[in-house]
């Protein structure tokens, strides 16, 4: 039996009410984006990436419009040293971008790290001790005093030899484990960092409160970074900044409510990759904002690319269900829903919609580099009638008639259910051209010639079946009732042609593709369906009418 008593709330909201985030209904604009993935997502790796992996995940970084990237501890690991150096040393640090660098507030720890970064074209120098409760009485055994001096004294050093280095150097101070802390004892040290390093408009500084474990529901988080941007020293010449993890699930809703209390830079990870549950999801992020309106100034136009690159340099795997980039995001497989998207999509394209409200999809898949037929409207054994008739028209090309569609979703959804599987869009054409188009054994037709008769027309048939041809004549109103009076001649059948549909479907040369679709009702008031396409209507017309007849029972 579980037992809840051994928990207690660890976490410290701020004195006062600290709220005003509250009244904002959405993030007026894109935060400064940090990506970590080469230190927090590196080194939550079973395997880490090695320096081909780090390199080719570096330059998709840089693609994706990151200015400022994490990339490592180099005085905590050789390889991350050697990967600093290696960027630098072969000018891969575009002016646009800002590497940074992580490390504890320790003197020989601080001076490798300098060593490492030495002739960086610009390099953010972010050190850190933890300041929380738990840590100071469980690990550290120090007072809040001796907690703050090791701040202290860590930004002594980094701006001592930050004069001393080649090179362009900013400062950046996390208070470790922020969301375990008194928000007034990690206010104060904060302080007394910013006193030593003196923010200034030549010197901004960076104040990032990590959700090192998350602790708390997301709106107390929200409380806390906006009590501390309200009364950090020197708030003009600090960017503030936001460093989620996903212990509870909610690093998404962490950031985006700390966004609005105030914070203006976030750092994070795509996908989510990180220790225990993970970093904040950048993509995520991102995306939410773009389905707002507003631009994340980040390039994920083509997520499938960036998923593959991210799913062979780090050995995880995107989840299917994952926000924007899962495989079955925007997959459909409710015939409800399909039939609300299918109308949506058309209802966009016939009145020249440039916004996006479909139902059911947040944004345009098209946008990343996803396809409606592949990604959206997916068929199995839950799947209706508007969404396989929306892959059939909008992939292929064919425009069913209401009771046809709705027949073939019943066909569809059988074979999926009796297979056990999905049916992709190719399979889902097979099955429409096998059930309702002329096949070599059936009922053909090898000639056939009108004449105009008076008010009607007549028409010369040649049927074929079972390798022998017959030729019947017949009058009708028109071409098509003409062929109709000839097969009922030919085969003595009783039935009534209930439904005709044609349209063009393709430019091919100086012609184009017809196709149509016939219905007939025999005599017990069953329905039977047949298509045919040509470049001559009455031929395709023709043709689905007895590819009709031939699937009469």
């Amino acid at each position: 039996m579980m037992d809840a008593s051994k928990y207690k709330i660890g976490y410290y909201p701020p004195p006062g009410n600290y709220n005003k985030w509250v009244t904002k209904d959405h993030i007026e604009k894109a935060p400064v984006w940090c990506s970590v993935d080469m230190r927090d997502g590196n080194q939550s790796l079973v395997i880490p990436m090695s320096l081909e992996e780090k390199l080719e995940f570096y330059k998709m970084l840089l693609k994706v419009g990151f200015k400022e990237i994490e990339v490592g501890f180099p005085a905590a690991s050789e390889t991350e040293y050697e990967f600093l150096r290696h960027l630098i040393d072969n000018d891969m640090i575009p002016e646009y971008v800002t590497v940074q660098v992580l490390t504890q507030c320790r003197e020989h720890i601080i001076r490798k790290t300098f060593e490492a970064c030495k002739g960086a074209p610009g390099a953010i120098i972010h050190f850190y001790n933890s300041v929380s409760v738990a840590q100071r009485e469980q690990v550290f055994k120090k007072s809040k005093e001796e907690i703050k001096e090791i701040a202290v004294e860590g930004a002594k050093l980094v701006k001592k030899l930050a004069s001393e280095y080649e090179g362009n150097f900013r400062f950046e101070y996390s208070p470790e484990s922020f969301t375990g802390t008194e928000p007034e004892y990690a206010l104060e040290v904060c302080n007394a960092v910013l006193d030593v390093l003196e923010p200034s408009p030549d010197n901004n500084v960076i104040i990032n409160l990590p959700v090192t474990v998350e602790m708390s529901l997301p709106h107390v988080y929200a409380s806390q970074v906006e009590y501390m941007s309200e009364n950090l020293k020197y708030r003009e010449y600090v960017t503030l900044s936001l460093h989620p993890h996903n212990d509870r699930g909610t690093g998404v809703a962490d950031t985006e409510l700390a966004l609005l209390a105030g914070a203006q830079r976030v750092e994070g990870t795509l996908f989510g990759n990180g220790e225990r549950t993970g970093n904040v999801d950048i993509i995520t992020l991102a995306m939410n904002m773009y389905s707002h309106g507003i631009d994340p100034k980040l390039d994920l136009s083509n997520l499938p690319k960036l998923t593959e690159i991210y799913e062979r340099c780090t050995r995880m795997k995107v989840y299917d269900r994952s926000p924007y980039a899962g495989a079955l995001v925007f997959a459909a497989f409710s015939g409800s829903h399909q039939d609300a998207i299918a109308k949506g999509m058309k209802y966009r394209e016939e009145n020249e919609l440039r916004q996006w409200s479909v139902p059911y999809i947040p944004i345009d898949p098209h946008d990343i580099s996803r396809t409606y037929d592949a990604d959206v409207i997916r068929v199995n054994s839950q799947s209706g009638k508007g969404g396989i008739g929306y892959i059939l028209e909008h992939t292929y090309g064919y425009v069913l008639p209401a009771a046809m569609r709705e027949e073939f979703s019943y066909v569809c959804k059988g074979i999926s259910d009796r297979e056990h599987k999905e049916l992709k869009p190719a399979e889902v054409l097979e099955i429409f051209k096998n059930r309702y188009f002329l096949h070599s054994s059936a009922l053909a037709i090898s000639d056939i010639h009108f004449f105009r008769k008076g008010s009607g027309v007549e028409t010369e048939i040649v049927f074929t079946r079972d390798g022998k041809e017959k030729t019947v004549r017949a009058m009708g109103n028109g071409s098509l009732d003409a062929v109709s009076n000839a097969l009922r001649e030919y085969t003595g059948a009783e039935y009534t042609l209930q439904v005709y549909s044609e349209h063009s479907m393709q430019e091919q040369g100086s012609g184009s593709v017809a196709a149509a679709y016939i219905g007939l009702k025999d005599k017990h008031g069953n329905m039977s369906w047949g298509a045919g396409t040509n470049t001559d209507i009455i031929r395709a017309g023709a043709e689905a009418l007895l590819s009709a007849y031939n699937n009469m029972k």
